[in-house]
């Protein structure tokens, strides 16, 4: 660990360094990013519905798998997911490797919500489609960001 690693402590270790070393993805690549992991989020959350509904049956008219509920709050995961990407290019000199973490712990937490509703009582085969559905969002929006909106290469 170097003198600067050892100042900014445990943050280096999640390589939270304030050091980019690479330019900064553009506010238009953020902007396509965004709308084609809503775009892409969306689709695979309606496949995934009706998926579910084929193989679970008993699940068709679940208020969770109406448009309009998971759709809501689809977009505004994904917008604060989206968001996210342009302040981790700006604290880390990895943000792959900060954003890639932060997806899957998001993603957990993001997975409690459907552990209460199982707690709740509420049918696994439902509660098993949403989280594919939310495994489905992180996917799509992760390699949306990081494949389009891309920080580039280091700063000579």
């Amino acid at each position: 660990m170097s003198n600067a690693d050892s100042r900014l402590g445990p943050l280096s270790r999640i390589r939270i360094d304030f050091a980019p070393r690479h330019r900064q993805p553009s506010a238009a690549q953020i902007a396509v990013a965004t709308v084609v992991a809503i775009a892409g989020s969306l689709a695979a959350d309606a496949v995934i519905v009706r998926l579910g509904e084929t193989l679970f049956p008993s699940t068709k008219g679940y208020a969770h798998f109406q448009f309009a509920d998971y759709a809501k709050l689809t977009v505004i995961g994904v917008l604060v997911a989206c968001l996210g990407w342009p302040v981790i290019t700006r604290v880390s000199s990895a943000p792959r490797w900060v954003y890639s973490r932060l997806a899957v712990l998001v993603t957990l937490v993001l997975l409690l919500p459907d552990v209460w509703l199982l707690y709740q009582g509420q049918s696994p085969q439902a509660v098993s489609v949403l989280m594919v559905m939310h495994l489905a969002i992180a996917f799509a929006t992760y390699f949306a960001v990081v494949l389009i909106a891309r920080a580039g290469r280091a700063q000579e």
